[in-house]
């Protein structure tokens, strides 16, 4: 299909990115790589008005270390995170991530600051951010991740409010993604991130409810003394799938438990 007419501007900052948003109204979106906001369009799922396009900022593509942190910008893009040796000495679990998004299109083109807020529940950088108890920065002040997904690609920014970067905890333990999809670049049917941080483990869950989700009873299990299998089959309560084409809800558990006790076991 064909997206339906929208006025195009462009913003040379995030500050002005905000303010072409706060000038236009709700009907104005932010369009960087577009791999999410595009598809929505052609299908007119998603009309807006206007579109500001920040693919071109310069202020906020970096990626660097800040002492215990790793700093990602939002226009990161999934290929330069990949491929980034800041990324494999700070966080090797996020390249690792990055290389499991998409096909070769999606990854040259798609941003960090797309993922995180598009608030997609199939966005495996939201379930790290959330595991790690990331901050993401935006032209208003900081947000925890804990508190930034509400619901289903609903999240805590504001109409006019831009991400520019998103903050994780170095972290360089042992970690695994377990990503299961039906063919190779689709979404995942279910995907498990696992990282050692300190001497306990971290768990999260991709597109497993209507927000990324920490596995916070797996990790209780853990903390406890139990097995890998053991804590593995404390998934139900920290997911909440729903049955669709793909798989009924009770399917998607088992997957679950199957990919954490995999993942488990490989930083054990």
């Amino acid at each position: 299909m064909i997206p339906g007419a929208f006025e195009y501007v462009r913003a040379s900052s995030a500050e002005e990115a905000a303010s072409l948003l706060s000038q236009h109204g709700e009907d104005a979106k932010l369009i960087a790589g577009g791999q999410s906001l595009v598809p929505l369009m052609r299908l007119r799922l998603s009309q807006p008005s206007v579109l500001v396009d920040i693919g071109r900022m310069r202020d906020c593509s970096h990626i660097r270390r800040d002492n215990g942190t790793l700093v990602v910008g939002a226009l990161a893009r999934h290929v330069d995170i990949h491929g980034s040796d800041e990324v494999r000495a700070a966080l090797p679990l996020l390249a690792d991530m990055a290389y499991e998004v998409g096909d070769s299109q999606v990854r040259n083109l798609g941003t960090m600051g797309g993922v995180v807020a598009h608030g997609d529940p199939a966005g495996d950088y939201n379930a790290l951010a959330l595991m790690l108890d990331a901050q993401i920065v935006t032209t208003r002040g900081t947000h925890r991740a804990a508190g930034f997904y509400r619901d289903l690609f609903t999240t805590a920014l504001q109409p006019d409010e831009v991400v520019v970067e998103v903050r994780f905890p170095v972290a360089t333990g042992a970690h695994a993604y377990q990503k299961f999809r039906r063919r190779l670049y689709d979404w995942a049917l279910a995907g498990v991130a696992v990282q050692r941080v300190d001497g306990d483990v971290r768990v999260g869950f991709v597109n497993l409810a209507p927000t990324p989700r920490r596995g916070a009873a797996v990790e209780r299990a853990l903390a406890g003394g139990a097995s890998s299998a053991d804590a593995a089959a404390q998934v139900a309560q920290d997911i909440a799938p729903t049955s669709d084409v793909r798989g009924s809800a009770a399917y998607k558990t088992h997957l679950t438990e199957v990919l954490t006790a995999r993942a488990l076991q490989a930083v054990a």
